[in-house]
């Protein structure tokens, strides 16, 4: 198969026979008069012909540069329509969203219908999985993912960072006593595998008690061993909302510190359905900073 002239010089070969200027065929193509007629001398050594001659003002092209313009208008039709054809399947096809397990099944649900009643929301599938999706290889569109937002590979942007604070069951024993954050060195502390106490004691000049009793690594699970009596969680904000609005858990103090981790959504730059996913990730910003006692918004 022949190798083909430059896509570009191709390009202003056809703007320059429609138009019957360089210059006006550089206004086009966004480029300089002078780049225009140097693709032209290029497409014109590289064929071996002669493409256009100048006539009073214009430049006409000869009737073979005719023919050839013609059909690269046909090509780029061609393209043209295959483009919007691509476009119009990522405006039908589900947009894709991973999320981490404890926001989909505690910060979103209350949310889902706004979200769904909004354009944002249309045709989504949702995936609730511990893992960072690739976006690459598992067919994701947009992640909302909990961590220091140090990916480097994607566009991302800020939801909220949480607050943590001492909650417990109101069943729990003595828990009234509990007023100062020196109180808590006595009571019985749950413990949570990546959120250690100290994240608490140190903000308040304290030292952490030495460990004692269960230790878990899902937040949940801290959360739900509290609302049986077993002792003091520290509780991530996000996630002891509705435990708090229903009586099951008591929140002991007012004071609070804030997470070092924070929720953001991630997406692909070049993804075809950047339209879509920017109406989603414009919608979960909203949502976040019009979140009241959630956290404090701000920056990784």
């Amino acid at each position: 198969m022949r190798r083909l002239p430059p896509f570009f010089a191709l390009r202003a070969l056809e703007a320059a026979a429609r138009r019957r200027s360089y210059s006006r065929a550089a206004e086009e193509l966004s480029v300089t008069h002078g780049a225009v007629s140097q693709q032209i001398r290029r497409l014109e050594a590289e064929l071996g012909a002669r493409l256009f001659h100048r006539q009073a003002n214009s430049m006409v092209p000869t009737e073979a540069a005719e023919r050839l313009a013609e059909r690269v208008a046909a090509a780029l039709k061609i393209l043209a329509d295959g483009v919007a054809a691509f476009t119009a399947s990522a405006d039908r096809d589900p947009l894709v969203i991973s999320l981490d397990p404890q926001l989909g099944t505690r910060w979103l649900p209350s949310r889902l219908a706004r979200l769904l009643a909004d354009p944002a929301g249309a045709n989504l599938d949702f995936r609730i999985e511990s893992r960072t999706a690739n976006f690459v290889t598992d067919g994701v569109d947009v992640g909302v993912r909990y961590g220091r937002g140090q990916d480097r590979d994607v566009e991302k942007a800020f939801l909220f960072r949480e607050q943590l604070f001492p909650v417990c069951s109101p069943t729990l024993p003595g828990y009234a006593a509990i007023r100062t954050p020196e109180d808590l060195l006595a009571a019985p502390l749950l413990r949570h595998g990546h959120r250690p106490w100290s994240l608490w004691f140190s903000c308040f000049g304290l030292a952490e008690p030495p460990p004692a009793g269960p230790e878990f690594e899902d937040s949940l699970m801290l959360l739900e061993a509290a609302a049986q009596g077993m002792g003091v969680a520290l509780a991530r904000s996000s996630l002891v909302q509705q435990d708090l609005a229903t009586g099951r858990l008591v929140r002991l103090l007012p004071e609070a510190v804030e997470n070092d981790f924070a929720f953001y959504v991630a997406w692909r730059g070049d993804s075809p359905k950047l339209r879509r996913i920017h109406a989603l990730r414009d919608w979960l910003v909203a949502e976040s900073a019009a979140e009241s006692g959630v956290g404090s918004m701000g920056g990784f």
